[in-house]
Formats: C-alpha cells, structure tokens, sequence
C-alpha cells in the first residue's frame, strides 16, 4: 500500500507537471544543527553569511519557523515525515547503543515520494535517526528512500574538525582531513558529478553538524569573530565556515542547473544552545519554550516563490513535506494523518488560500514545558502532571507513563504582543485557553495512540 500510493505520486507529476517548468525541479535542503534564530545575517545576527542571506534574498524568510523539536533527532524525524515524531517511532535523541528506538520503517519519507517520482535521492551529513549497531538492527537510510547516503550517526567526532566516524553506504570511512561542513560539501558535489544520470531530477539531503558542540573551526575564521580560545567566537566561526561550504555547493548547483529548476530549503533542526542566540526569546535548545524551538526557515525557487519576500504565518519543518508535495504536485501519502500543513499557497502569493488543518504542536519528556502549541497568535504550555527518573537521557521504559500522562499548570501567551513570553495571560483570556487546550489535548491522544512502545 505504502509504494502503490507513491506510484500515484509519480504518475500525478508526469500527467500534471509544474505548467512554468520543463523538469521536474531539483529539491534541496540545508539543515543547520543547533543554529540560534538569531544567528545568520538575514535573521539580525552577528555571523557573515552571505550565501545563506543570498538564498532568502531569491526566496521567502519565514519570521515565525519552527523546529519539529527542541533536541536533534525527533525533529529531524518531524522533517523527514510531515509528522509528529512520536508518530514515528522517536520520542527523544537517539543513543543507537542504549536505545531500540529508530525512525520506523513503515513511515512514508520525504526521499521515498521523491524517489517513486523518479528522482536521485541522496543524503550527507548528521542522520541521527538509528544506526544498526552489533546488538541492534536499525534501517539505514537506503531503507528511508536515500539511493545514496555518507552520514554519521550523531554528532561529528571528534569534533568538527577531521571527524572519524563518517559512514558511506554503509561502510565506515575512517579519519577524513578538514572541517566536517566542508567535507559534506565535497561529498554533495561529489555526488552531483557523479550522478549515473544527470537528466533525472534529484533530492540532496544536506545535514550539517555545525554549529552543535563539539566545535571546531578554521582559526583565520574564527579570529574574525574573537580569540581562537573563545567558545563564541569558535561557535561563529563554524556557522561562517558551514556558510562558506554552502556558498560552494550553491556554486555547483548553479553550474548543474539553472537556478529556476531547483528548490533549495533551509533551516535549523532546533534552537541554539547559547542563551545569546535566541534573539531574545524565553529558554534555548532542549525546552518548549520560543527559545528551544524557534529557528530560521527559508524557501527559494526562483521563478515560482517570490524573491525576497518575508511571511510571518507561523510555519515549521512538520510543513516541509506536504509542502515539497503541494509545490510539485505530488500526491501526499495515502491513509496516514500528517500533522503539517502545505505552504504552497503562502510561497506562490496566494496567502488567502492557505489554512492550517491543525495547530503546531511539541512534546519532549525532559522539557519544562513538557508541551506546546501554536495556534494564531498564540502559545500555549503546561508542564506534566507526573514524575519520570531523573537520568537526562531518555529511558524507553518510561513511554508507558508518557503515553498516559496528563497536564498541568498551563500557561498561554500572545506571541504578537510578547514573543518572549514573559506573562501569562490564561486568566485575562479564559477562552482562549479552554479553546486551545482542548486543541493540545485531542493533538496529544492522537500522536500518543499512534506512539510505539519500544
């Protein structure tokens, strides 16, 4: 059922192509590891990165983007999806040696409808959604729709710089010499040069591990920022040298293709680590809080999405596949619910013709909040009505307790008048709050019926 629906797909995009181009468009994304929101230029931070302000100055800047989470893999399983990742099988960051839990086989994949429709689907750089390792077995990413994949299965080790723990297809790499940003760069050209056939259009799946500690960066870079010693300067350095990796691939890209047949992606897996690159917002990486979970989102295809335009309509990675669907009029998966919303309407000018089928929504066990949720204007939180261990890592044992437990001490916000949430309006606006709570908690059965116990 799961390929006889993407077959659909496939033969919807060769019956109904794009009216205003020849090929099916080449899809790009570019996914940054605990970037701040305010970290990159176009979004009034303090790193050089023309390459990335060049993509939004030819596309669309989303002022309200969010993450599918606030830590790593849950997001990217979010991305990868158009669900909400418990759906898929992750509830936290993955520990592959610890932990059964996994991006679920079954779930239908962004490079999996891609591929069905006849693209060359590729992926570089963190994965974080499961590895198989001597005592567990775990689909690779060949098995989520990925003809080709070089990948880690966590963070660049041991740092940044000349990481050893890449993995090509399945076989480790070994040391590699230079900056981990770069060394995917190389490998998505390399991939791109080497394309059996060059005429197919084709997915590249590009997730970089910086700016997420370890961090290593160039020191002519890095002094550009501050000492060599300073961890800030360091952590803007490696968001200048992955602009800089971005800045040679959309060099390729260009030279490949013409800029009007590709659709190039880019945004943050969750929110920074360091309180002074939230722009201001309440918490940072790991919590539910603005902080944790909101990060830049941009989408340019010249010729299709207007260039240099900025949309403040709420938006998320959980959008980017129905999205990708809408824009190459791709059938989305058949009998699975996705909790995101296609954009479509809102990137090609026809704003009035967008409507959310329902609100954003994010749960991380460890969080405090433990849940949020964005409708409108306004936010919503609560914390859990019950106690897990307090080992940081998450415990699959403590699922049962997750999928049965209720909220408490809800506190809502109008993000409009106060991003920062920094008061609570539940008592002034008592039926917003019992209108969105009761959005909160039928989103929340629903994800947690679909939830596996590992």
């Amino acid at each position: 059922m799961k390929f006889s629906m993407l077959l659909l797909g496939a033969l919807w995009l060769v019956c109904f192509p794009q009216a205003s181009h020849a090929k099916s468009p080449n899809v790009v994304i570019l996914l940054a590891d605990d970037l701040g929101y305010k970290d990159v230029g176009c979004y009034g931070g303090p790193v050089k990165t023309p390459a990335i302000d060049g993509i939004a100055s030819r596309g669309m800047r989303f002022t309200d983007f969010y993450s599918g989470c606030a830590v790593c893999s849950p997001s990217r399983a979010t991305l990868l999806t158009g669900r909400h990742h418990i759906r898929a099988g992750v509830y936290s960051w993955i520990h592959d040696a610890s932990q059964d839990s996994h991006l679920l086989k079954r779930e239908v994949t962004l490079a999996e409808i891609l591929k069905e429709a006849g693209y060359a689907t590729a992926h570089v750089g963190k994965w974080h959604l499961g590895l198989p390792t001597d005592e567990r077995a775990k689909p690779t990413p060949d098995q989520h729709g990925f003809d080709y994949w070089f990948a880690t299965e966590n963070n660049a080790i041991p740092s940044h710089r000349n990481p050893d723990n890449f993995i090509r297809n399945g076989q480790a790499v070994g040391e590699l010499e230079g900056y981990s940003c770069q060394i995917v760069a190389d490998e998505a050209i390399r991939w791109l040069d080497n394309r059996s056939y060059a005429s197919e259009p084709f997915f590249l799946n590009v997730w970089f591990h910086e700016p997420h500690a370890p961090i290593a960066a160039p020191p002519e870079i890095t002094q550009t920022y501050g000492k060599e010693t300073d961890k800030a300067a360091i952590y803007s350095g490696t968001i200048d040298n992955t602009d800089k990796a971005i800045a040679r691939l959309l060099e390729k890209l260009a030279e490949i293709d013409e800029p009007e047949n590709t659709l190039i992606i880019y945004a943050s897996d969750n929110g920074s680590y360091r309180n002074d690159r939230t722009g201001g917002l309440r918490g940072k990486k790991g919590v539910n809080w603005e902080g944790g979970i909101r990060v830049p989102g941009i989408f340019s295809w010249p010729g299709t999405i207007p260039a240099g335009t900025t949309a403040t309509e709420p938006a998320g990675l959980t959008d980017v596949l129905p999205t990708v669907c809408g824009l190459l009029g791709l059938a989305k998966p058949e009998g699975v619910h996705l909790d995101g919303s296609d954009l479509s309407p809102i990137l090609t000018g026809k704003t009035g013709r967008f409507s959310r089928h329902q609100p954003l929504f994010w749960h991380l066990q460890k969080s405090r909040p433990i849940v949020a949720i964005r409708d409108g204007d306004y936010s919503l939180v609560a914390d859990p009505d019950y106690e897990l261990s307090t080992n940081n890592m998450f415990q699959e044992a403590w699922i049962p307790s997750i999928k049965k437990g209720g909220y408490t001490n809800f506190q809502l916000f109008n993000l409009r008048k106060d991003p920062s949430q920094t008061t609570n309006i539940a008592s002034k606006e008592p039926q917003v709050l019992d209108r969105m709570k009761k959005q909160l908690l039928e989103i929340n059965a629903s994800i947690m019926a679909d939830g596996k116990n590992w």
